[in-house]
């Protein structure tokens, strides 16, 4: 087992990290920019290194700087939480180089499957269904129009490194495929620096499913179950549950064979989850994200597994502490990322939280790095934290996570609290009626204010 594990990150996650690792008995060193000296991660490690200035390409994105302070403090393993370095290869060959671990994937996995091109190649070589699309970049509009006629209209057009809705135009008819070709690739070209592009199927009303894995690098593999990520803004996920209103027994145990072979097959390394849109009992792969997800605890509080605990283990060699037969999901959670944003305009709202009293209770979680007094920097992603809930059924999950978003309280800044609220008392979220679309809809029809 490792002696010492630097956290790459910052916020909620480096705390979760933090936590697990105590319980592990491994010593701790938190990085942290100036703007984040007095978090609640630095605070709590057993050594902490400022790596730069607030701005994360001169800090938690500063490759020399994390490596120096690993030698600095005698570090042996890095863990990259989400988002920053998670998933980059090459600051994961970087550290192999220096004889440090990288907590997270090996870094050809890292690699195929943060191009989404190959990883649908690869995905279809492993035997995972997929959406009905082009094989490869397209740059050429005849191309393009020829692959759209194949397929049938309406098309999306995605950016071949992207992700978060950037890169990613609709085309309706034939007379919106060029703009949408020319428009996606130059929004490709600003946002990843790759302007390869390349075409699928439109789903008009599919739900966004994943599934999360584990494996031990060496061809043992098992699937966590699944989580329905639907709820979104702007392809950024708000609410999460699992499992999914939209799967019986039977969907979640093929799907969830289909992606644990294939991650055997592949001798992926770590936990992972392979994303999906559902529609018309089908599932159609969309990606896969090599690193821990930000919604990781709802598969934990329904099968009661530790993945970051795993994580580590298995980066230090040790196979995987659970068999798939052990593996069994029990009740349903829900986690509900509350950003520090205004509800209705989703504008940041950094500041000073004057007060601040997460829930408690059984089956509620709070998984965040805030507290009373703490200031929230205006240069990071503004989630504040997590509330997650676990209970029997869906319905007592959904009463719980009432009861436990009305004692939520956060002073001082916006928050997407009142969001929550509102949705946990829609009908259309009760009866699990809902879409990738459903919430862009539900906002622009006014139905937060109507709430």
């Amino acid at each position: 087992m490792f002696d010492k594990i630097l956290i790459a990150n910052r916020g909620e996650i480096a705390l979760r990290v933090l936590r697990a690792a105590k319980e592990l008995g491994i010593a701790t060193v938190a990085v942290h920019s100036t703007a984040d000296a007095d978090a609640m991660h630095v605070r709590l490690a057993d050594e902490s290194v400022c790596i730069g200035p607030p701005p994360a390409r001169d800090s938690y994105l500063n490759v020399p700087s994390i490596i120096a302070a690993c030698e600095i403090t005698g570090a042996d393993a890095v863990h990259p939480g989400y988002g920053f370095l998670s998933e980059n290869a090459r600051f994961a060959e970087v550290l192999g180089h220096h004889n440090i671990a990288f907590i997270g994937p090996k870094a050809e996995h890292i690699r195929v499957m943060g191009d989404k091109i190959e990883a649908k190649r690869t995905a279809k070589r492993l035997g995972i269904p997929c959406v009905p699309g082009s094989e490869g970049g397209v740059a050429d509009p005849d191309e393009a129009r020829r692959i759209a006629a194949e397929i049938g209209y309406p098309v999306l057009i995605k950016a071949a490194s992207g992700g978060g809705g950037r890169g990613m135009k609709v085309a309706r008819s034939e007379a919106d495929l060029e703009v949408a070709l020319a428009t996606a690739r130059t929004e490709a070209k600003a946002a990843f620096g790759d302007d390869a592009v390349y075409i699928e199927k439109y789903l008009e009303k599919p739900r966004h499913i994943e599934v999360q894995v584990l494996g031990d690098g060496r061809g043992g593999a098992v699937h966590l179950a699944e989580r329905d990520c639907s709820l979104q803004r702007r392809h950024q996920k708000v609410w999460e549950e699992g499992p999914s209103p939209a799967l019986n027994a039977e969907m979640r145990e093929r799907i969830g064979t289909t992606v644990a072979q294939a991650m055997q097959e592949l001798g992926y390394l770590g936990a992972g989850t392979i994303e999906f849109l559902y529609e018309d009992g089908e599932f159609y792969f969309i990606e896969m994200n090599t690193r821990i997800q930000v919604e990781h605890p709802v598969t934990e509080m329904i099968t009661g597994i530790d993945l970051v605990n795993e994580q580590i283990r298995v980066a230090a060699g040790a196979p995987l502490s659970v068999r798939q037969e052990d593996v069994r999901v029990e009740g349903h959670a829900i986690e509900c990322r509350i950003n520090a944003e205004h509800p209705a305009t989703f504008r940041p709202s950094p500041g000073t939280i004057t007060y601040f009293h997460p829930p408690g209770g059984l089956g509620v979680r709070v998984d965040s790095a805030a507290f009373q007094g703490y200031r929230i920097p205006p240069h990071y992603d503004s989630l504040l934290g997590k509330l997650i809930v676990h209970g029997r059924t869906r319905n007592e999950c959904l009463m719980r996570l009432r009861r436990a978003l009305d004692e939520f309280v956060v002073d001082g800044v916006d928050t997407t609290l009142p969001l929550f609220r509102t949705l946990v008392r829609n009908p259309d979220i009760q009866n699990g009626l809902y879409d990738i679309h459903w919430l862009e809809e539900f906002l622009r029809t006014g139905g937060l204010d109507a709430g």
